[in-house]
């Protein structure tokens, strides 16, 4: 098995924490950080189950 290395981003939406992966789509949230990343970690694993992508697209991050 392939390990990747995705990107999680996040915000805080009322009372609850929203993450995202961008270069799948996949998005759960949280009552905190950690509980956002694991729903988020648990949506994209089942996710990419169902539609595996071979290879992700090489993204470039600016760092400010």
């Amino acid at each position: 098995m392939t390990t990747k290395t995705l990107n999680a981003v996040l915000h805080k939406e009322d009372d609850l924490y929203v993450a995202e992966c961008p270069e799948v789509g996949t998005v759960s949230q949280g009552k905190t950080i950690e509980d956002a990343i694991a729903n988020l970690k648990e949506a994209t694993e089942l996710y990419l189950e169902e539609f595996p992508i071979q290879d992700f697209p090489q993204t470039s991050h600016d760092h400010v």
